[in-house]
């Protein structure tokens, strides 16, 4: 038997990014082995699939490092985290974590949303890569999203384990959405946080050299920072909605002229499949990550030079090249598909759990 931690799984609302990686990814798996789900507040089921599940401590409790006192006694073959994070001092299982990026290596800001003393030793975490070799040496194999992190894994020499890529990807916006062309408007989107590295300021300072086009903002936004981005932008180009559904956000994408994203440093880039997924092309900071999730269907620019960035926007005012790019688009989005990962993971687990109880290697 498989355990799937799912206590990342927001409590209300809609999917973060490891939400929304263990959710569809367990539904995935569950479809190719027997998985149970580990949950630390029953709300959390609300956007699970109905399987089988067990409430143990929160992921930020101070229990967490002996958390496998509550897993034993459950007597899985493996237990699967989507973070890196997971307790794993006393078990009797075999395990797997994931390691999702190094970003806060080089950007130490933690999330706001936690709890005062897990910032303190998140802050305290990112400080060397000694905390995160430890993490990564205890389980019997790491996953990863992308081949860029898999290389940064093994250019910090970060484990001694083995290192499977197991690809996020995006759910679908639309069903079967038709070909588009390029329409009249010059829309952009943007759909991110805020936060430093994420280098909106060079999206807002390229309007000054896309003059009849129009920036969407997404994300809620704090009133500083609103204030701050508008002074970078000449007046009415930027459009904050502070927020949006999921069906504002697939029809502001269906119409947008491209989605634009000028971040220093990713883990992956879920916008960019979900945009790829519709037609939209994709203007890109110039990163391994967002080359490796955009490739040929890409349009680059260096996220330190808005005026570089509004040039490889304007090269989309040719209708011929966003038609292009348009279909290049669709075509890259159908390389992330939760299938495909939960097949890889599959595998992965079936390989940690035939070492763990060598009698059952034929399960």
């Amino acid at each position: 038997m498989i355990l799937f931690d799912c206590r990342y799984v927001v409590r209300s609302g809609h999917h973060d990014g490891i939400s929304r990686y263990s959710a569809r990814l367990v539904e995935a798996l569950s479809r190719r082995m027997p998985v149970e789900m580990l949950i630390s507040d029953r709300s959390q089921l609300a956007l699970l699939p109905d399987l089988p599940w067990h409430l143990i401590s929160s992921e930020t409790s101070l229990r967490e490092p002996w958390v496998a006192r509550q897993i034993n006694p459950l007597n899985p073959d493996a237990v699967f985290s989507p973070l890196q994070t997971m307790g794993s001092a006393g078990r009797r299982y075999g395990l797997v974590l994931t390691l999702h990026d190094l970003i806060y290596h080089r950007h130490r800001t933690p999330p706001r949303n936690l709890p005062w003393y897990i910032r303190m030793g998140w802050w305290l975490y990112h400080l060397s890569y000694g905390p995160q070799r430890r993490a990564l040496n205890k389980p019997d194999e790491v996953v990863t999203v992308s081949e860029t992190t898999k290389a940064l894994i093994a250019e910090h020499r970060l484990t001694l384990r083995p290192v499977t890529v197991v690809r996020n990807a995006a759910d679908p916006l639309t069903t079967d959405p038709p070909a588009r062309k390029a329409g009249k408007g010059r829309d952009l989107v943007y759909m991110g946080s805020f936060m430093p590295y994420k280098n909106v300021d060079t999206l807002a300072r390229a309007m000054t050299d896309l003059p009849g086009y129009r920036l969407h903002l997404l994300s809620r936004v704090p009133a500083d920072e609103r204030a701050r981005l508008e002074a970078l932008a000449p007046d009415g180009t930027l459009e904050f909605h502070d927020g949006v559904t999921d069906a504002e956000y697939a029809q502001l994408l269906d119409g947008a002229h491209a989605l634009v994203h000028a971040s220093l440093d990713e883990g992956f880039g879920i916008p960019l499949v979900e945009a790829m997924s519709v037609g939209t092309p994709i203007v890109v900071s110039d990163i391994p990550i967002f080359r490796e999730i955009g490739g040929q269907a890409g349009i680059y620019a260096d996220p330190h030079d808005s005026a570089a960035f509004a040039a490889a926007v304007r090269r989309l005012d040719v209708a011929a090249e966003w038609t292009r790019r348009s279909a290049a688009a669709r075509e890259q989005a159908r390389l992330f598909d939760w299938d495909a990962s939960a097949d890889v993971l599959y595998e992965v687990l079936r390989r940690v759990a035939s070492k763990a109880r060598p009698e059952d290697a034929t399960r």
